[in-house]
């Protein structure tokens, strides 16, 4: 396979992807035995503090090479300044990012436990002026937005206008409605990528498969992820069909996996892949992610990328015998030169150990 070599000032643009959405300050336990039991206390054997959110996503593009500029609000307190030194640290651009006076973090508390998460959350939107992308956003050869129903995405639509093609994800309805109709922005979107209980609804159909055919003819491409059972796709221009099944990795957290799968999802779309193709490099993307503490931490880079695949060779058994995930995989062989020699940062215990060093936080 050819590796594109374009990057954003060669197509006129300020960044390779603009990141929309919010920031929040993940606290993951792991090992727990189970889900926690009201009136009871429960000890988690691990925990990981990291950022979350569109943080994840924004870092993941950013470990991937590309230049990710991150349209977010950082809360005024500690956990603000921690989100905030961890993505510069990773190379995110925050120069479009926002510190509101006053406002706090939004904080989620996940607890993974049986190859699943029960996530809390907790924070008030920022003020109005605050929250909002610019009407005109900086160019971008794609942009990440999160859509949800009754919201403005104006700036979605300025967006594609200038050429950057946008992709989008949702949440859960909370009015129950499930109408695409609702999803401003929508159809101007290059690829729509809702997991398979949120695209089942929007489409009144019983299968993954179907709710992609059927989004398909309201934006370009549709992509149904499916967790542990992998992700459909299907193209809407073209009528090409592809599927996936997960990677099989050992599961320690999979808060933020959906996250990820996009990043891996944008920057293979940006790499002009097959559809095949993008959809499983994304879904190794997830699956590798979800063997590190959740949040922006677990997003892997081409140093874990290349030893997964170097490891398909030797000291596996497993892999060794699977020749279909060898066939699958095999486009990795040309990306080998792209690997950092040191693996990236992994979430911690907590923030703000005594004695290490904090570089400057920035403030607007």
């Amino acid at each position: 396979m050819e590796r594109t070599e374009r990057n954003a000032a060669q197509d006129g643009a300020e960044c390779d992807v603009y990141v929309v959405g919010t920031v929040f300050q993940d606290i993951v336990f792991t090992g727990l035995e189970g889900a926690p039991v009201k009136g009871a206390e429960s000890w988690a054997r691990g925990m990981g503090c990291s950022p979350g959110g569109v943080a994840t996503t924004a870092t993941a593009l950013a470990r991937l090479g590309l230049h990710a500029m991150l349209c977010a609000a950082f809360g005024d307190d500690e956990y603000g300044d921690h989100c905030w030194v961890d993505l510069s640290a990773d190379g995110v651009d925050l120069s479009t990012s926002r510190r509101p006076a006053g406002w706090h973090s939004p904080v989620t508390v996940s607890f993974a436990y049986d190859g699943e998460r029960t996530m809390v959350t907790h924070g008030h939107e920022a003020p109005a002026e605050e929250r909002f992308p610019p009407r005109r956003p900086p160019r971008s050869r794609a942009c990440v937005a999160g859509l949800a129903p009754g919201e403005d995405a104006e700036w979605v639509r300025r967006a594609a206008e200038d050429g950057s093609l946008v992709f989008a994800d949702t949440g859960w309805d909370a009015t129950g409605r499930w109408s695409v109709s609702d999803l401003d922005g929508l159809r101007h979107c290059h690829a729509f990528l809702p997991n398979a209980a949120e695209a089942t609804r929007y489409t009144r159909t019983d299968s993954a498969r179907a709710a992609a055919r059927a989004l398909a003819e309201v934006v370009p491409v549709a992509v149904v992820t499916m967790g542990a059972e992998g992700a459909v796709a299907c193209d809407g221009r073209t009528g090409e069909e592809a599927a996936v099944p997960a990677v099989p990795v050992d599961a320690l957290d999979p808060t933020g996996a959906g996250d990820v799968f996009l990043a891996g999802f944008v920057f293979a779309t940006l790499a002009d892949w097959s559809l095949t193709d993008r959809l499983a490099f994304a879904a190794l993307c997830a699956a590798l992610s979800v063997a590190e503490f959740g949040g922006a931490h677990s997003a892997p880079g081409w140093y874990e990328i290349t030893r997964w695949w170097s490891g398909m060779g030797d000291g596996d058994s497993r892999r060794r015998t699977d020749a279909e995930l060898l066939r699958r995989y095999s486009f990795l062989a040309d990306l080998s030169e792209m690997a950092p020699l040191t693996p990236p940062r992994r979430a911690v215990p907590t923030i703000g150990f005594r004695g290490a060093a904090a570089p400057p936080v920035g403030r607007r």
